[in-house]
């Protein structure tokens, strides 16, 4: 089997010296609580748009009791989750897109090639390819556990309607 080409040289990476951590991920991103999938970054490189960062995925995990019982394997839904707070990180920390937040606008051909579980530090990486400012953002990623590929594809980033999103639930409200 050919030696995997990672978008981010794996040897630069230093969890001990993140770039960012959880308070900084926060000033960027809105996801709280269960939702918070991005555990800190650790590298970029505004030249090649590359970005990458960790996610340590603990038995407290929200889906680990019933994904699967006796058997607790992360969700690619969630693992593509933790893909996109990545995109929206280093595209908010750069103004890639001038927009309030950036939501997750779509994924394309996905791959995910090996489990991650409970104990496991997901690498995460992203190259965009296309920063469209107001319109979108698109990044191919991986993902990562130990030296092996577990996940890849590319990913795609827009501007959410923050104001129509609260005009609309104030609506309801009323």
């Amino acid at each position: 089997m050919p030696k995997t080409d990672f978008i981010v040289d794996l040897s630069l990476l230093n969890v001990d010296e993140p770039i960012a951590d959880l308070e900084e991920i926060r000033a960027l991103n809105p996801q709280r609580f269960e939702m918070e999938q991005l555990t800190g970054v650790l590298y970029e490189d505004t030249e090649s748009l590359t970005c990458a960062g960790y996610k340590d995925v603990s038995h407290e995990e929200f889906w680990c009791r019933g994904h699967m019982p006796g058997m607790p394997v992360m969700p690619g839904v969630i693992q593509l989750e933790a893909v996109a707070q990545l995109s929206s990180f280093f595209a908010q920390r750069h103004d890639l897109l001038g927009a309030e937040m950036v939501g997750f606008g779509g994924v394309d051909a996905a791959r995910f090639r090996d489990v991650v579980l409970p104990g496991d530090r997901l690498i995460l990486m992203i190259r965009l390819s296309k920063a469209r400012r107001g319109r979108m953002i698109v990044a191919d990623f991986q993902g990562v556990v130990g030296q092996k590929l577990v996940v890849d594809g590319t990913i795609r980033g827009i501007p959410l309607p923050i104001d129509a999103v609260k005009d609309y639930l104030a609506s309801r409200q009323s």
